[in-house]
Order: structure tokens, then C-alpha cells, then sequence
């Protein structure tokens, strides 16, 4: 396997660790380095198919950054906890488990028919673009939020988080971003948002990768060779070590700033996406 797949791995494992919590779109991201920088599908024995995969995998990384920073908020089982405490964590698991209900129903009926569908550039352009000017929108209402923890987060408000998640089937809209814009919507401030966000990703993410996992040894026979753990691994690694600097950015930027350059930042990359994609630099074809 040549140097340069390895140097393409850390590079997307670099784009994972900022944008799967940025609210940006990583697939718009991802869309971009792929038109300029592919990997080789000839480096590897499941072709295509294990680049898609890959690209799925290395969550793992991110997923792990978050059980790290967070592992005293998440774990119920602390001794550092009171008893009050431990009940409370056990709450805020039901609670995330109940509100990724609505994104793994949809995302095990209509994955495949919708990434058929809407997988091209002009969607993910038009998300962006749209979600981005949601954004805007959003914060320029300027309303005090009504949740200031996640004891205040209940079921009406969880279903409606989970349903904005499952928004972000469709290429372009961003897992966070969705989420986030729902929580907000919906009168969380910005920090309950956010985190919320990330641990909505733990079960979603693992579900998804487990899933393409599962499909990919389907199809192409159990296990991997040396050179495509390699490649797992370095993305992996790499999504982690960039995911636990990105989130504590991220948290430290919002208790001081809105969400309104990432709202200008989503339009303009999707005005970037659809420029190239006309002037045919550009293509996107269904995983």
C-alpha cells in the first residue's frame, strides 16, 4: 500500500474530528476532498465499498473522544457521584436512548432509498445552503432560552430533538447541525444543545457503524487485510486526537458566541458546491 493512502486517511480523519461536531456537514466536506484527492479503491480488496465503510468507521474515533471528555457526566456508576447524581445520569441515558429512537427507525426503513435519492451535490448543496440560513434565522430571534439543563428536557422536546437527528439522513444537513438547530428551536440554550448533540451521536453513530459494518462483511466476507486495519486505525486515531481538541473549542466558543458563522460558513460552502459541481469539477455519485 503506498504512503499516500495513509496521508488521505489522517487527512479525513482531520476533516471527521472537526466537522461530525461543528455543525457544517462532514458529507460536505467529505464531497470536496473526494473530488480533488480520492482514495485509490484499487488499494483495497473491498474496492469502493471499503472506502465507503471507512469513512463510516472512523466515528469510532470521534464517538471515543466523547466518552473521554464526558466519562464523569456519563458514567452513573461514579463513586464521586451522589446517589441523586447517579439517578440523574441514569435519567439523561433514557433519555438520549429515547430521543435516537426516531433516527434508527428511519435510518434502518428508508437508508438505502434515500441515499439512492438524494446523494448528489445539489442536495447536499441546497441543505447546506438551507440550514445555514436557518441558522441565521434562528439567532436573530434572540429569545431567552426555556432549558437550562437536561432535567428540564422531556418527552415532547426529546421525540422532537430526535426527529430533527433524523433530518440529517439527508446528505448536507449535518447529524449536530440538525440537532442542535432542533434543540435551540425548541428553547435549549446553546451549551445543553450541543452536548446534547454529542450524546445523541454515541448510540447513532454506533448504530450506523455497526450497520455498514455489517453489510460490508455481508457482501465482501468477514475480516480485513493488514493494510485496511492500517488505514482504519489511522483514521480512528486521528478522528479521536482531533474530535477532543474540536469539542472543547467548540463548548468554550458557544458560551461566548451564537451559531451565526456557522451559518454563514454552511451557505457559502454549499454556494462553493454547487459552483464546481457546474463548471463539472465536481461529482457525486451514490455511495
Amino acid at each position: 500500500m503506498e504512503i499516500i493512502e495513509i496521508l488521505k486517511a489522517v487527512i479525513l480523519g482531520i476533516i471527521q474530528g472537526i466537522t461530525e461536531w461543528l455543525p457544517v456537514s462532514s458529507t460536505g466536506h467529505m464531497i470536496l476532498f473526494d473530488s480533488f484527492w480520492p482514495m485509490d479503491p484499487n488499494q483495497f480488496s473491498g474496492g469502493k465499498a471499503f472506502i465507503d465503510l471507512f469513512l463510516v468507521v472512523i466515528q469510532f474515533g470521534s464517538i471515543l473522544a466523547v466518552l473521554v471528555l464526558y466519562f464523569h457526566k456519563l458514567n452513573p456508576f461514579s463513586p464521586k457521584k451522589t446517589q441523586v447524581e447517579k439517578r440523574q445520569t441514569f435519567s439523561l441515558w433514557l433519555k438520549v436512548i429515547f430521543a435516537v429512537i426516531p433516527a434508527m427507525v428511519l435510518g434502518l426503513l428508508f437508508d438505502d432509498l434515500i441515499n439512492d435519492l438524494f446523494y448528489n451535490a445539489i442536495t447536499v448543496a441546497i441543505m447546506l445552503i438551507l440550514f445555514g440560513i436557518f441558522f441565521l434565522i434562528v439567532e436573530n430571534r434572540n429569545r431567552r432560552p426555556k432549558i437550562q439543563n437536561y432535567n428540564q428536557l422531556h418527552g415532547k422536546t426529546l421525540l422532537l430533538i430526535g426527529l430533527f437527528q433524523a433530518l440529517a439522513m439527508i446528505p448536507g444537513t449535518s447529524r449536530s447541525g440538525a440537532t442542535i438547530l432542533g434543540a435551540v428551536l425548541l428553547g435549549c440554550s446553546r451549551s445543553v444543545a450541543a452536548e446534547f448533540s454529542f450524546f445523541l451521536a454515541i448510540p447513532t453513530m454506533l448504530g450506523a457503524s455497526a450497520l455498514k459494518i455489517f453489510k460490508y462483511f455481508k457482501d465482501y466476507g468477514f475480516g480485513f487485510t493488514s493494510n485496511e486495519l492500517i488505514i482504519l486505525l489511522t483514521g480512528m486515531v486521528v478522528a479521536f486526537l482531533v474530535s477532543m481538541l474540536v469539542i472543547r473549542l467548540f463548548m468554550g466558543f458557544i458560551r461566548k458566541h451564537d451559531f451565526k458563522p456557522f451559518g454563514w460558513y454552511r451557505i457559502v460552502l454549499g454556494i462553493l458546491i454547487l459552483v464546481l459541481f457546474f463548471c463539472n469539477v465536481l461529482t457525486l455519485s451514490p455511495a
